[in-house]
């Protein structure tokens, strides 16, 4: 083989360009006896490569097919455990209790947290309707600070125009 020729696959090869018939070639070269000295560091590389491919494990694996039923029943337990879960609480209760079923004391709590709810809602409303009347103020505050710039820069144009 010409040697130009092997340098210039060594350096497609190091690019990762070469085809697998021009890769077939540098293996066969640097297989050979008569390998330029200035490409002998190449050797070892495609030397390993050639070596690594019959390489085969042969070493028996040792397979576990005991199978332990402890899974099984763990996961019989957890479906038995969510049943009762939720059939416990369906035959013990009859359906939720009305108002007439609480105590007078259990009413009255029942009243009196009602009517601070609503306090609270209605406070709350007023508070946002308070918020909107700020919120418009701020926007025609917010205009006239534009008109104002303006006012500014029309007396400050004038001014230039009077020195002149």
């Amino acid at each position: 083989m010409v040697l130009n020729n092997i340098e210039a696959l060594i350096e497609k090869y190091n690019n990762a360009e070469t085809t697998l018939k021009e890769e077939a070639q540098l293996k066969a070269y640097f297989a050979s006896d008569n390998v330029a000295a200035h490409l002998e560091h190449y050797r070892p590389m495609f030397m390993y490569f050639s070596q690594s491919k019959q390489e085969q494990y042969t070493k028996d694996v040792p397979l576990n097919t005991k199978k332990t039923k402890l899974y099984q029943w763990i996961s019989v337990a957890a479906v038995a455990v969510l049943m009762l879960g939720f059939m416990i609480p369906t035959l013990w209760n009859s359906g939720p209790k009305t108002l007439d079923q609480y105590t007078a004391e259990e009413q009255q709590m029942y009243i009196e947290t009602k009517a601070a709810l609503a306090m609270l809602s209605n406070n709350f409303s007023d508070g946002v309707s308070s918020l909107n009347a700020l919120d418009l103020a701020s926007k025609n505050f917010n205009v006239g600070l534009e008109k104002a710039t303006h006012i500014t820069e029309f007396s400050k144009t004038t001014n230039k125009l009077l020195k002149n």
